[in-house]
């Protein structure tokens, strides 16, 4: 009899040691705007000079100027503020920004738009943005292109920084 109830109580012991673990390992839907990386290197292999976190938002048939408003200041992506980390000073738009990493804003406009870059990290949105912490301010012109659907950002073989979302386009050069 002892023998039957140890038996039996390992394997309850045992089933509800596997039941938790399987419960613990459910992971959550894919976000509705992932979260994605741009890198900035100077040629292949080479360490990353500039690094982008953020996530991408989607149009899905929505006005652009109704998720990122003209004359506000935008998170420049979704969720978390968008983050870029320099590893070595750099000329933004032709402003000196010392290596390190910071929020990147944007003030959306017709003409133009703002791009910010701040110290305030770890930020959600752009609810607590504070333009005492900017360490740049540039403007960009805006041009068009084909319509992007999902928010992007990428930098081309000299350094310059495009964001693109719908038929907007703006850019910053990185030295």
């Amino acid at each position: 009899m002892k023998t039957n109830s140890i038996y039996t109580t390992a394997i309850i012991a045992m089933v509800l040691l596997f039941s938790i673990n399987v419960n613990a390992q459910k992971f959550s839907k894919l976000d509705a705007s992932p979260l994605d990386l741009a890198t900035y290197r100077t040629e292949r292999g080479a360490p990353a000079l500039v690094k982008v976190v953020y996530s991408r938002p989607q149009l899905k048939g929505r006005d652009l100027s109704k998720l990122a408003p003209n004359g506000k200041v935008w998170r420049t992506g979704a969720n978390e503020a968008t983050e870029i980390t320099f590893t070595k000073d750099v000329s933004f738009g032709g402003k000196s920004v010392k290596a390190g990493t910071y929020s990147l804003f944007t003030i959306p406009g017709d003409k133009e738009w703002t791009i910010i870059l701040n110290t305030a990290t770890d930020e959600w949105g752009a609810y607590n943005y504070d333009t005492s912490k900017d360490v740049a301010r540039v403007t960009s012109k805006v041009t068009t292109g084909k319509s992007i659907e999902a928010f992007s950002i990428a930098f081309d073989k000299s350094g310059t920084l495009y964001l693109a979302w719908g038929t907007t386009r703006v850019s910053v050069p990185i030295k």
